[in-house]
């Protein structure tokens, strides 16, 4: 399933992140399209924050399209390489080791996709290994033999990190791939109960909808096979018995929320444990949910608002025609949708007061346009957001609309951002299509802010 640690030469080979429609689609070509990113030829190197309070540094770069990374201890990171299938150790701003290298298909949005790690501490096997020991969850779009070989599936891994090895894989989840290669997901998350959290898109189901589950709110289809939803499992690949479930058939008793079209963020509010997510729409609609138990996303009968569903399709929203497994699953609207799509990435919450006492507890999502870093306050119940102004309706309609939120931009695609847990740094992975970034965050004067 893995060759050696040694990083064969990669070729010419470039990525671009283009924004179709309002998604995301990865392709090997000579440069990033001007509509995914839009840069002056004067474009500073380091990103331009809002605050002048706080200061960017780039610490670490040539990375080869990063997709997501996890702290394993302090200044100390596992970051993952979306096309080239190799994990990498980060410790002190400094690459000091490639731990693994995955068979991997990285057509458009297949790859390494997404990378958790879990205090072994915390589980029923921790009489069986050191108090330092972790489980390191990984989603890979992985081949049989070699880079772009035959596919033989989404998978989720669980890895030991023992002695700073990844060793014994244990395959978890054998999710489709098909048809594709687009809206795989793959983003993972350990959860306050400390199981593992994954979302994954409907797999371009455009393509061939003979592929579609009622995971995508269309009746008469198959049952849910891990497409389209929110999945949770405990560390060991296993259903959660909380007494929650959308039901029994398939995969739908690892469901915890589905009508997902696309998606490459989830994150948990540290304040109440409750689950977020982004999703990318297709010419409109890109949306930010609160993913209670049973979320139903509403895709595919419905995309962005409901209320302004008739606007773009020419029909009303019907929510009779929605999937609700015996009222084990309810549809609910976007806290926030865009209607000028940003193509939303990762999602994240600030839990300390180390950038100042301003942002503590909030939420920052990044995104691919122009490489923005959103930041938002939430409501009081940490249901919803602080919206005023043009925003009061819960509805970007332009990119003025949001100037408010703006935290900096900048900073190429975002596909992941982070908290360091000894001093609470923020730490944002970027990537284009040459060089790919992790700059850290901190308080202290900027020469980069407006």
């Amino acid at each position: 399933m893995y060759h050696s640690h040694y990083l064969t030469n990669i070729s010419s080979m470039l990525i671009i992140v283009v924004i179709c429609i309002g998604l995301i689609c990865v392709a090997n070509v000579d440069d990033v399209d001007a509509q995914s990113n839009k840069k002056s030829k004067k474009e500073p190197s380091i990103p331009i924050l809002r605050d002048s309070n706080l200061k960017t540094e780039l610490i670490v770069d040539k990375l080869k399209f990063p997709s997501g990374m996890e702290f394993i201890g302090n200044d100390d990171l596992l970051v993952i390489e979306k096309n080239t299938g190799i994990v990498k150790r980060v410790t002190n701003g400094k690459v000091v080791a490639e731990l693994l290298d995955l068979n991997v298909a990285k057509k458009s949005e297949r790859g390494l996709l997404g990378i958790a790690v879990l205090d072994i501490s915390k589980t029923k096997h921790a009489s069986n290994y050191g108090p330092n020991d972790k489980f390191v969850f990984l989603f890979v779009t992985e081949t049989e033999n070699e880079d772009d070989g035959e596919i033989l599936g989404n998978r989720v891994y669980r890895f030991d990190f023992v002695n700073g090895a990844l060793i014994n894989p244990v395959l978890l989840l054998d999710l489709p791939y098909l048809p594709g290669p687009s809206h795989n997901g793959g983003v993972m998350k350990i959860g306050p109960d400390n199981n593992l959290y994954i979302i994954m898109g409907d797999l371009n189901r455009l393509k061939d909808p003979t592929g579609d589950t009622i995971a995508s709110n269309l009746q008469g289809t198959s049952l849910p096979d891990g497409r389209g939803g929110v999945l949770r499992i405990t560390p060991d690949g296993e259903t959660v018995n909380d007494g929650f479930t959308l039901g029994v058939g398939g995969l739908l008793d690892k469901y915890y929320g589905y009508g997902v079209r696309n998606s490459f963020g989830i994150g948990f509010d540290n304040v109440t444990g409750f689950l977020w997510d982004t999703e990318n729409g297709s010419h409109y609609g890109d949306e930010l949910n609160i993913v209670k138990p049973g979320f139903n996303s509403g895709w595919r009968q419905v995309l962005g608002l409901s209320s302004m569903y008739g606007e773009f399709n020419n029909k009303e929203f019907d929510k009779n025609q929605l999937i609700n497994f015996n009222d084990n699953g309810k549809y609910y609207d976007p806290v926030l949708t865009w209607n000028d799509t940003i193509a939303p990435t990762t999602v994240a919450f600030i839990h300390s007061s180390t950038l100042g006492e301003e942002y503590r507890d909030d939420m920052l999502v990044g995104g691919v346009k122009n490489g923005t870093l959103l930041h938002f306050d939430l409501n009081q119940t940490r249901t919803g957001l602080q919206l005023e102004g043009e925003l009061s309706d819960s509805v970007v309609n332009k990119p003025s609309e949001q100037n408010s939120a703006i935290f900096g931009t900048g900073f190429d695609i975002i596909t992941d951002i982070k908290i360091d847990p000894s001093d609470g740094d923020l730490y944002v992975l970027a990537a284009n299509s040459k060089n790919g970034k992790i700059y850290k965050i901190s308080k202290g004067a900027d020469q980069n802010f407006s």
